[in-house]
């Protein structure tokens, strides 16, 4: 049989010589080949994360949801953010606006005599077998993933951004890339950065990615499932994520408006269980925040309903104007 990644290599090759090459020297980007047969492959690792969000995590939903759909506008604003992200638009705009500055500064560091160092090289005959090394690495970005998202609940300024991904209230396999461009922006540089420090190659980076956000659509799936008393404490499960975006519980360590909250993995819960901000309590309660159904002095807080409409907030709410 032949290997996956052969099978990916050539699926690769198809949709760039089919598809992508032709647009590029259509729209007389000829010099642009070599990135955009790159761009092809996260174009190809999209595609099949959304093929196994419809064949699979769907299908789960339908037969074990936590709650009825009662919003349809609010996950088709969901799949807009999906696409976005998983068929690469997001990331072409990286590729023109944060990519040329890092490579810039990351050339300056190599004649500056800064060199990259592997973390694959730790332990020569061990540690740079391909499956170790991918463990290896794995562990490293889901730390940094958790080390993340606590700051994204821990300052003030990073959660007027991060709370477009709470205010959910219909979360469902589609909600992982609701998200604020800004908020994205500033997460995908420090693992960008990261992957440059520790010299992750660019095949085992990619799998890593895909493994990420595939379980993390699983992991906000409207789906009424934990993994018994040993797997929850594996992996992470929709019921573990779930928690993390419970009204005045996910978000919030001391009561009303204070920041903090529990379940910060992204893959696995043993940070959380390291760091004591790990709750196992088998409960499935509504998502969203706080200020959406208790009303403050000023009522109840407005996130939006549009792609738009929540990007605009999200900006207002970090200058203090919302």
């Amino acid at each position: 049989m032949e290997p996956l990644t052969d099978l990916f290599a050539n699926a690769q090759q198809w949709l760039f010589e089919a598809l992508v090459q032709p647009l590029v020297f259509a729209m007389g980007l000829g010099g642009w080949l070599e990135d955009a047969f790159t761009a092809t492959g996260w174009l190809l690792v999209g595609l099949l994360q959304i093929a196994a969000m419809l064949l699979l995590i769907g299908p789960l939903q339908r037969m074990w949801p936590v709650e009825p759909v009662t919003d349809r506008r609010a996950i088709r604003t969901d799949i807009l953010y999906t696409l976005v992200h998983r068929l690469g638009l997001f990331r072409l705009a990286l590729f023109f606006t944060l990519e040329p500055w890092m490579d810039n500064l990351f050339g300056w560091l190599r004649v500056e005599g800064l060199s990259t160092w592997h973390l694959d090289g730790l332990w020569p005959g061990v540690t740079d077998l391909a499956w170790v090394s991918f463990v290896l690495y794995l562990l490293v970005f889901d730390f940094a993933d958790y080390c993340i998202h606590r700051g994204q609940h821990r300052f003030q300024w990073w959660w007027n951004l991060h709370a477009l991904h709470h205010s959910q209230r219909q979360m469902t396999m589609w909600s992982d890339n609701r998200n604020h461009l800004l908020d994205d922006l500033l997460r995908d540089a420090i693992l960008v950065v990261l992957a440059q420090l520790i010299g992750v190659g660019p095949g085992q980076f990619v799998a890593i990615v895909a493994l990420t956000q595939l379980s993390e659509n699983f992991h906000h799936a409207n789906l009424r499932l934990w993994f018994g008393r040993v797997g929850e404490r594996l992996w992470v499960s929709p019921r573990f994520h779930r928690r993390h975006h419970s009204i005045g519980i996910g978000h919030e360590s001391a009561g009303r408006n204070s920041l903090g909250g529990v379940n910060f993995g992204v893959l696995l819960p043993w940070w959380d269980m390291l760091f004591r901000t790990a709750d196992f309590t088998v409960r499935y309660d509504p998502t969203g925040i706080r200020d959406q159904v208790e009303p403050g002095p000023r009522g109840v807080r407005d996130y939006g309903h549009g792609f738009w409409r929540q990007q605009w907030l999200g900006v207002l709410r970090l200058v203090g104007r919302a």
